[in-house]
């Protein structure tokens, strides 16, 4: 019954307890694994009481993700394909990450943590096929469209040192019209006392990102980021709220050796993410995100 109350109202958790929510949220999908483990214990039991409980946590855990578990079909097709990757500011081998991205010849590839030295190195794999580049800070937009009105995007909390660029829009000449594009890496996760989840400062700038797409112009809207949050996660809800075409909970992304959660994320307005896959491992600790979109 439990199990089943924190899937069925983990909305209703509170947030200010070390913010308890968030880190529940986090990792919701794993509250999955409780149902067969209790239900090895119920029939150990032979507790017929227990195995009709355990219709709540069960029924819970698929109104959330069993949706996301189902075969595609033709709705799956896209207009466009986007690929989102924080590339690791330590990665030993920017050009064949680079190799890795373009293999699914997307439209679109944003990515985080790039750095002055790994730019070349991107920039000579990627520019042949995606001529149209925007790089602000840490974070970069290669393009098949031509981008125009591409500027760096202000979403550091307070307390940060000005050099902390990690957000970039900019507008995609799309043949069926333009599309607003932004690429943004959120402050990371700290978990430990006194703060318990210490999401205070990604919730900060994921406000300020929200805030930046409420007075967006454009109608589409296209987000690629790494958001240190999953798509359940309350402290993304600011940007949820605005760009509700998330894809679905699964495939994880991070971290590659053992992938627990996806804070890779692709979101739209006026656009819906039809299909979204992780591509193999490449020299980062993320795993790429690629995505479909219906425009």
């Amino acid at each position: 019954m439990l199990v089943g109350a924190l899937l069925a109202g983990h909305a209703l958790l509170p947030a200010g307890i070390g913010r308890l929510g968030s880190l529940v949220q986090t990792f919701l999908p794993w509250l999955g694994l409780a149902v067969p483990v209790l239900l090895v214990l119920a029939v150990l039991r032979r507790s017929g009481t227990a195995l009709v409980a355990l219709a709540l946590p069960g029924a819970a855990w698929l109104g959330l993700f069993g949706p996301a578990l189902l075969p595609g079909g033709d709705d799956r097709a896209g207009d466009l394909t986007v690929v989102q990757h924080n590339v690791s500011d330590t990665n030993a081998d920017p050009t064949g990450t680079a190799r890795a991205l373009a293999r699914v010849r997307p439209d679109l590839i944003g990515v985080q943590e790039l750095t002055a030295p790994a730019l070349p190195a991107y920039s000579a794999v990627l520019a042949g096929e995606y001529p149209y580049r925007s790089v602000h800070g840490t974070v970069g937009l290669w393009s098949r469209y031509p981008l125009v009105d591409d500027r760096l995007l202000d979403i550091r909390p307070a307390g940060l040192d000005p050099d902390w660029n990690r957000g970039l829009r900019a507008t995609v000449r799309m043949p069926g019209g333009d599309i607003a594009v932004y690429v943004a890496h959120l402050p990371s996760i700290r978990l430990g006392l006194p703060d318990g989840f210490g999401s205070a400062r990604r919730d900060e700038s994921a406000r300020l990102l929200a805030r930046a797409l409420a007075a967006e112009r454009l109608e589409t809207v296209i987000l690629l980021g790494d958001l240190n949050s999953t798509v359940h996660d309350r402290g993304l809800a600011p940007v949820g709220d605005l760009l509700p075409s998330t894809g679905p909970a699964f495939p994880f992304s991070w971290p590659t050796a053992l992938p627990v959660a996806r804070i890779d994320q692709v979101m739209a307005r006026s656009a819906s993410v039809t299909d979204l896959w992780a591509l193999p491992p490449t020299g980062s600790d993320h795993l790429p995100i690629a995505a479909r979109l219906r425009l």
